[in-house]
């Protein structure tokens, strides 16, 4: 989420919109990121902890955190939806049975909260200056995000209900099935999927918003991200959107990288 620093990341209403990591040592999430995928770093907002902003080709495309407090929370990648009112998403959270774990709490970028969908998949909410969604083509960013869940279409009724995809304008955002997957699409650009995978399936995790970052070569990412203490999480693929490579980080944080088609 942006701060004074990095007025260019927006909240997009309805869809994907920031991509953060919460970490143990940020050090050493900086060493392992900052090499695999292109990265500087800039500082962020701290009022929770430790807080940097991951920086590619002069944009702000991640935030890399340690929680501090009492936040117990895993080391993983967060993906946060963009809301209008953050308190509407959190009560829409609760209504439909699902947990919200963490705020709505207020920071200097808008307020923010953390839930999990129905069946334990963990996503962010975040109301905050508002954008449009554009199309991030460079190494480095964050290029697709596809929820992982046993049943794509009871998942897109609860996150449909939660943030509003009926009733938003066809022009700026749009639901569609496209190769066997309920696609988001915002400003003409597919930026999301829900797509179905058994819980523990062949990645071996249960439901989850699986993070994906754009590399020129998706082999040379995963033998780099090898060499740099990280983990394969089975052999790379070709994908309808380029071929992925599911990897895990030093300290067990996993994330996905992709070169994608033209």
């Amino acid at each position: 989420m942006g701060s004074a620093e990095t007025a260019r990341v927006r909240c997009v209403a309805a869809v994907p919109c920031w991509v953060s990591l919460m970490a143990r040592d940020l050090d050493a999430a900086k060493a392992f990121y900052g090499p695999l995928l292109g990265w500087e770093f800039e500082p962020g907002p701290d009022q929770f902890g430790p807080y940097v902003h991951a920086v590619a080709g002069g944009e702000a495309v991640a935030g890399l955190g340690v929680a501090s407090g009492g936040w117990a929370m895993p080391v993983a990648w967060t993906a946060y939806f963009g809301t209008e009112s953050a308190d509407a998403a959190a009560d829409a959270v609760r209504e439909r049975g699902a947990t919200l774990a963490v705020g709505p709490l207020a920071f200097d970028a808008g307020r923010v909260a953390f839930a999990a969908d129905p069946v334990g998949a963990v996503f962010g909410i975040w109301e905050g200056p508002p954008g449009r969604a554009r199309k991030l083509d460079l190494p480095g960013a964050p290029v697709w995000i596809e929820l992982r869940t046993p049943d794509p279409f009871a998942a897109a009724l609860f996150y449909g209900e939660v943030f509003r995809w009926d009733g938003r304008d066809p022009e700026h955002f749009e639901v569609r099935w496209e190769h066997d997957r309920v696609v988001l699409r915002a400003e003409g650009h597919s930026v999301a999927a829900l797509a179905k995978e058994q819980s523990g399936g062949p990645a071996g995790m249960p439901p989850h918003w699986e993070v994906s970052f754009s590399v020129p070569d998706t082999d040379v990412a995963l033998a780099r991200a090898q060499e740099l203490g990280g983990s394969a999480v089975g052999p790379a693929f070709d994908s309808p959107y380029g071929r992925v490579a599911r990897l895990q980080d030093p300290e067990g944080g996993r994330f996905a990288v992709i070169s994608p088609k033209g």
